[in-house]
């Protein structure tokens, strides 16, 4: 059977997020230039500009994949391949069903790292005993440090569906290596429960800011494909679900190295060379409107202080 393999970035932040600074566009362009075949942009807790990136991504030769950091009672989670935004501070293991239920795979976004909102373990739902017996965890995933290229835990037989009616239903994916995780120590955790539980593992940028799109991402084998054009944003899903994945990155770039920061310096000027003059006449347009109804709040606030004077010589 043939297949294709696609790389991945499935947790950027554009400036939807509060914390983002690049508009969704722009990531998209520099996705597809450092040679990646998809982006999903994982705003907090937001998801308007990424279900826009996921409908213009084929005009940049991409995968479209909508998706959204949600903040739960315990912690952030990847809602990946929904087009809703789940319900916010609700337990972890309700927000995975949620997610789950509607098609996208939920995936654990640095877990452990409580400074950045990662869940604790004991939150996270795994498998029952039996489902354990029958994890086959990849032994790569005990080894020490950061390889590039090393292989994702196998994931369990059912593919992450709960055998038992009533359980916790169970993630799809842990994200064992996150760009942002300076010592590397939360990574190595990371994987090694991946591997102990036996769910597959991506890898992910987690970038705020254009030239670190990419620094680590993760490559799925696509199966019955003849080229990435073929492939569907269902297709990638799937590909998670089944953990035919392979994580790739450090804490330094790795084949898009060159690529990333003189490139991601050119593409964002030009940019907003070509759009400057837009947002410029919508700045302007903001600042007239802001002023005029400052204006006329200050008009309001006088003739009330004007009657209240008036008021007390009467």
């Amino acid at each position: 059977m043939s297949s294709v393999t696609v790389s991945i970035d499935p947790h950027v932040h554009s400036e939807g997020s509060y914390d983002g600074h690049e508009p969704v566009e722009l990531i998209l362009e520099h996705a597809a230039e450092i040679g990646l075949d998809a982006v999903v942009v994982t705003d907090h807790d937001v998801i308007r500009e990424s279900k826009r990136a996921a409908e213009i991504a084929p005009e940049y030769g991409l995968i479209g994949i909508p998706g959204v950091e949600v903040s739960t009672a315990h912690g952030h989670l990847l809602a990946v391949g929904v087009d809703r935004m789940p319900p916010r501070g609700r337990p972890y293991a309700e927000t995975v069903r949620w997610v789950r239920d509607r098609g996208g795979v939920a995936i654990v976004p640095h877990p452990f790292q409580r400074s950045r909102h990662g869940v604790r373990q004991r939150n996270i739902p795994t498998p029952g005993p039996a489902d354990e017996a029958a994890a086959t965890p990849d032994p790569a995933g005990e080894a020490p440090g950061e390889a590039a290229g090393s292989e994702a835990p196998q994931p369990r037989p059912n593919g992450g569906a709960t055998s038992e009616p009533g359980a916790a239903t169970e993630v799809d994916a842990i994200e064992v290596f996150n760009a942002w995780l300076f010592t590397g120590y939360r990574n190595r955790r990371a994987r090694r429960f991946a591997a102990e539980h036996g769910y597959p593992g991506v890898a992910a940028s987690d970038a705020h800011h254009l030239q670190y799109v990419g620094r680590a991402y993760t490559d799925l084998t696509i199966e019955g494909a003849e080229s990435v054009r073929e492939v569907t944003a269902d297709d990638v899903l799937t590909a998670i679900r089944r953990g035919t994945t392979t994580v790739e990155g450090r804490r330094a770039p790795i084949r898009m190295a060159a690529k990333h920061y003189v490139g991601a310096a050119g593409r964002r000027s030009a940019y907003y060379a070509r759009t400057g003059a837009a947002r410029g006449a919508r700045a302007t347009k903001r600042t007239a409107v802001d002023g005029a109804v400052a204006a006329k709040v200050a008009a309001l606030q006088s003739a009330h202080r004007t009657r209240r004077l008036l008021s007390w010589f009467a």
